[in-house]
Formats: C-alpha cells, sequence, structure tokens
C-alpha cells in the first residue's frame, strides 16, 4: 500500500478531516489534500510529525511495515525490559514462555 493510501487510511481510522489534520500540524488543508491524491509526498519532517500526530511509525507510512505501531502494552513491555539487568532478562524471558506453555496447554483441553 502507498503513502498516500495509508495517509487517508488514517485519517478515516481516527474520524478526523483533512482539515483538522492540517490545523493541528500547522500546514495548508491544500497540502494536506495533495498527499492523499497521491500528488505530492511530505518531507522528511513532516513525515516525522505524521508519525507522531497518528502513533504509527514511518516504516508504517511509506510501506515498509503492515503494522501500525507496537500497542502502549508492547511499549511498556519493552521498556521494563529495557530497564532490567542481563541476567534479569533472561528470567523475564523464561517467565514469558512459561505463561505462552500454559496457555497453550489450557487451549488443548
Amino acid at each position: 500500500m502507498e503513502f498516500h493510501q495509508r495517509l487517508r487510511d488514517l485519517i478515516e481510522e481516527n474520524d478526523i478531516t483533512q482539515k483538522k489534520l492540517a490545523a493541528d500540524l500547522n500546514i495548508a488543508a491544500s497540502t494536506v489534500s495533495s498527499y492523499v491524491q497521491g500528488v505530492r509526498e511530505p518531507d522528511f519532517s513532516l513525515l516525522l510529525r505524521l508519525a507522531d500526530y497518528f502513533h504509527v511509525s514511518t516504516d508504517y507510512l511509506l510501506g515498509y511495515s503492515s503494522q501500525q505501531t507496537a500497542s502502549s502494552s508492547d511499549h511498556e513491555l519493552l521498556c521494563l525490559f529495557h530497564s532490567l539487568l542481563p541476567e534479569q532478562r533472561e528470567i523475564y524471558l523464561e517467565q514469558g514462555k512459561a505463561f505462552l506453555r500454559f496457555n497453550r496447554k489450557n487451549r488443548e483441553k
């Protein structure tokens, strides 16, 4: 999927208008319209602002990833993991794997 299609989808998913997006980003509504129509593409600075605005990755906007972004829970787990000492990370991973095994066993019943 191309950038203009992803942008259009994000605008619809967030139930906002192109005019609101333009106002929130302090750019012309005609600029947003040209992005949505695929006539123009944003520069790097605006691409980053769009990613922040919609809480998605730039990779998603550019079509390099089909996943919009990690959820807040995913982000929180990653932050927790990175704050641990290396030996604690191993324990953390083993506990996660134990939960997965437990869930698999319960689903099989």
